[in-house]
C-alpha cells in the first residue's frame, strides 16, 4: 500500500518504521510541516513497560532510544520551605528533539520517504494515498477538515500551564509548590539530558491572571517564573520559546476525543485521536502504542482489507485508553482543586498526588482518605475491597451531586 503519514511527531515516525518493518513493499512517507531539525518542546517522559514493548517491536530503535535517555527513581516534592521524598518506581526521560531523530534516521534507513517543509492542509493533497494517517496532534488539520465524520469534542482544562526548560538538571521527578498572595502556582520538573530539564508550570486562571502572566512578555514572565521557584532553581535560568510571546505560551490543556478514528482511508493516531492529561505523563507512552497497534492492524493488508483492519486497530486501542482517560481526568480535577490538599502535612499531601488517579478521593476529606488508604495498604483484603468498590462508590457519590 501507499501510506502517507501527516506530522512528523513519535506516532507518525514510529508508525512507519513497523510498516516498513512488516511489509517492506509499503511505499511509505512522512510529511512533516517544519523543517528539517525543528523541534518544540523539552523532554517526555516514558515508563519501563514502555521500553519493553519498543524492544519488542523494533530493537535497533529501542536501543537507541535507551542509550539516549536518562533514568531516575521516586521523587521531591517542595511546599513551601518544606521537602519530603517519596520512594517510586523508576521512570525514563529524553530530549523531544533526540527522540524525533533517532526515530527519523531508522525510518529512512529503513526506505521511510521523509518530506520536511510539507505543508498537508487536506486529504484532497494526497489523493494517491491507499491509507492516509494523520499524527498532527490535537489541533489536527486533518480531523478538523472532517470533525462531524469523527465526532471530535474538545474540552478545556481550567488551570493555565506553560512547558519550559531549565538549565538545573534533577537527577528525580520533582514538584514544587509556591503560595503567592494571589494563590498557589506549582511545577513538575525532571531531566532529561546532562544538561537539561523539562519544568511545567502550572497555576487556576485567577492566579495566572492575576499574577500578571496575561500580559507580561516573554523574559518578564521567565524572570518571574525564576523568582517565584528560586529555591527550586538554585540559581539556574528557565528557558521558553523566543518565537511567541510568553503569554501565548500558556494554554489551557485541550482534552481531545473523538467518536470514531478513522473515516475512509484517514485515521487518526496519538494526539489527534486522543489527548490525556500531561500530568500523567503518558502522551509519547500512548502515541507509541497506538502506531504499535496500527501497525500490527494493517500488516501486509492491502486496500480492500484496510476497512476492517482500522475497525480493529479502533477496538484494540479504545480499550487499551479506558482507564489511562480515567486516571488523567482524575489527575487533572486533582490539581485543578489543589487547595483541598495544600492544608496537610508535606508527606500526606504527597501520598494523596500519588493517589490523585482514585475516583474516590474528591468524594472523601483528604485527611480521612489518607489514614484509610495507609490501612488498606497494609490490607489485602482491604485493597482487594477498595479497588472493587472504589469506582462504584465514586460514581454513585458523583450522580448524587450532580443535578
Amino acid at each position: 500500500m501507499k501510506i502517507d503519514c501527516v506530522g512528523g511527531g513519535p506516532a507518525s515516525l514510529y508508525l512507519a518504521i513497523l510498516a516498513k518493518l512488516q511489509e517492506p513493499a509499503h511505499e511509505v512517507t512522512v510529511h512533516e510541516r517544519h523543517a528539517a531539525g525543528t523541534s518544540y518542546g523539552w523532554g517526555v517522559t516514558y515508563w519501563p513497560d514502555l521500553l519493553a514493548d519498543l524492544h519488542a517491536h523494533d530493537p535497533e530503535s529501542a536501543r537507541l532510544i535507551e542509550e539516549q535517555s536518562v533514568c531516575w527513581s521516586g521523587g521531591f516534592a517542595y511546599v513551601g520551605d518544606r521537602t519530603t521524598a517519596h520512594d517510586g518506581d523508576p521512570g525514563h526521560a529524553i530530549g523531544r528533539h533526540r527522540l524525533r531523530t533517532v526515530l527519523a534516521d531508522r525510518a529512512r534507513a529503513l526506505g521511510v520517504r521523509l518530506e520536511f517543509g510539507s505543508e498537508i492542509g487536506s486529504r484532497a493533497d494526497l489523493p494517491d494515498a491507499d491509507l492516509v494517517v494523520a499524527g498532527d496532534g490535537a489541533h489536527s488539520r486533518l480531523r478538523t477538515e472532517q470533525a462531524a465524520e469523527f465526532g471530535t469534542r474538545v474540552t478545556t482544562g481550567a488551570n493555565r500551564f506553560i512547558w519550559l526548560g531549565t538549565t538545573r538538571v534533577f537527577t528525580a521527578f520533582t514538584f514544587a509548590f509556591v503560595e503567592t498572595e494571589h494563590g498557589w502556582i506549582w511545577c513538575y520538573a525532571y531531566g532529561f539530558s546532562a544538561e537539561h530539564s523539562t519544568c511545567v508550570v502550572e497555576c487556576s486562571a485567577t492566579t495566572w491572571s492575576a499574577l500578571g502572566f496575561d500580559r507580561l512578555d516573554h523574559a518578564e514572565a521567565l524572570r518571574l517564573l525564576e523568582r517565584l521557584f528560586a529555591d527550586l532553581l538554585e540559581g539556574h535560568e528557565l528557558l521558553g520559546r523566543k518565537d511567541i510571546e510568553s503569554h501565548a505560551q500558556w494554554q489551557a490543556f485541550p482534552t481531545v476525543t473523538n467518536t470514531a478514528w478513522s473515516h475512509g482511508n484517514l485515521a487518526l493516531i496519538g494526539d489527534a485521536a486522543h489527548t490525556t492529561h500531561y500530568s500523567i505523563g503518558a502522551g509519547t507512552t500512548l502515541a507509541l502504542r497506538d502506531a504499535m497497534s496500527l501497525a500490527r492492524a494493517v500488516g501486509s493488508a492491502g486496500p480492500r482489507e484496510l476497512p476492517a483492519a482500522l475497525a480493529a486497530y479502533e477496538q484494540d486501542r479504545r480499550q487499551a485508553l479506558l482507564s489511562v482517560q480515567s486516571a488523567a481526568r482524575h489527575s487533572a480535577q486533582w490539581y485543578e482543586n489543589l487547595p483541598r490538599y495544600m492544608s496537610l502535612e508535606p508527606h500526606r499531601m504527597f501520598a494523596l498526588l500519588g493517589q490523585r488517579h482514585s475516583p474516590l478521593l474528591p468524594h472523601v476529606p483528604p485527611q480521612l482518605y489518607f489514614h484509610v488508604d495507609q490501612a488498606v495498604g497494609r490490607l489485602q483484603a482491604l485493597r482487594w475491597l477498595k479497588q472493587r468498590l472504589g469506582p462504584r462508590l465514586a460514581r454513585t457519590l458523583q450522580s448524587r451531586r450532580t443535578p
